[in-house]
């Protein structure tokens, strides 16, 4: 199927329930960080099957997390809609991002890689001081990385995994912020990737759904600092997404073989199905759209 065909496809009126696989999956055990190459099925970025119209023409983003899942997606969607793209990512991730690299640069558009741990305060200050050299500007962030491991009590919840997950979610999302927005001009955007956790926490994401939550206070707050500036700040809630966090620790196998079953449409949500939202947010067409949290949870809705 050609490009035009996969992204016809996917715009076509259909059933979404039926629209992507529906569980049952296969059991299929990784170690973390988790490779969107491994995956069964493979999720759907939006490599051939998202269109660009031009909304983001000339415009520099960096987006964390962007190897694989919502940050993949997103950073191909925002390169289809003529912006050049610096992508954060671990060095274990480097054969995801290279694949990434590869579509965002067959579309004639600029593409960084900066493989390095957010976890580290001087590497944050770093990451965004080579995306603004190597974009020559920053006008869209996006922090989307995070780290989600599944542990039934918080009895199971070490203190090492308890402080990484903070340092990945909400730390670095607090660094890179800092960073970039003393580069950002009025008009930029920044747009934080929460969930329906931060809403609605699972018994087994009590560390992650806490870190969730914060970002939702942290956006609101922000958003309300920076409108001075004319830089708007918003967040995503996304709900059960199919992406390399869930089969790497992020969920149980066990439940991994019934992911997205609980929700309205009976199936997880594909990366590429948050793109529109992560490109509205930051285009000019969300000119009056701030401190905001758009939810997508396949009808579970964030209560």
């Amino acid at each position: 199927m050609t490009d035009a065909a996969a992204a016809a496809a996917r715009l076509r009126m259909q059933d979404p329930r039926k629209q992507y696989p529906q569980p049952p999956f296969p059991k299929q055990p990784q170690g973390a960080p988790g490779l969107a190459r491994a995956m069964d099925p493979k999720p759907d970025h939006g490599e051939t099957s998202y269109k660009g119209y031009g909304r983001l023409q000339g415009r520099k983003a960096l987006v964390t997390g962007a190897d694989s899942g919502i940050g993949r997606a997103a950073a191909i969607a925002f390169a289809r809609e003529g912006a050049d793209v610096a992508l954060s990512y671990l060095a274990d991730e480097q054969a995801d991002a290279q694949e990434v690299q590869a579509v965002i640069e067959a579309d004639g558009r600029k593409c960084i890689l900066l493989p390095g741990d957010i976890k580290d305060e001087s590497w944050c200050g770093e990451l965004v001081a080579r995306a603004v050299s190597g974009l020559g500007g920053l006008d869209i962030l996006v922090n989307n990385a995070g780290k989600q491991v599944n542990q039934p009590d918080v009895q199971d919840i070490t203190t090492e995994q308890f402080d990484q997950t903070m340092k990945t979610n909400l730390y670095a999302m607090f660094w890179i912020t800092k960073a970039a927005l003393q580069h950002m001009p009025p008009g930029a955007a920044i747009i934080n990737t929460a969930s329906v956790q931060g809403f609605s926490p699972s018994e087994g994401l009590l560390d992650y759904a806490t870190t969730k939550a914060g970002i939702l206070a942290f956006t609101k707050a922000l958003a309300k600092q920076q409108i001075e500036r004319g830089i708007r700040v918003n967040a995503v809630a996304p709900g059960p997404f199919w992406t390399a966090l869930q089969p790497s620790g992020g969920q149980t196998q066990e439940k991994l073989e019934t992911f997205g079953s609980a929700v309205p449409l009976g199936r997880p949500g594909q990366p590429v199905e948050l793109a529109p939202v992560y490109v509205f947010l930051a285009s000019q067409e969300a000119s009056y759209v701030t401190g905001e949290t758009y939810a997508a949870t396949g009808g579970k809705g964030t209560a």
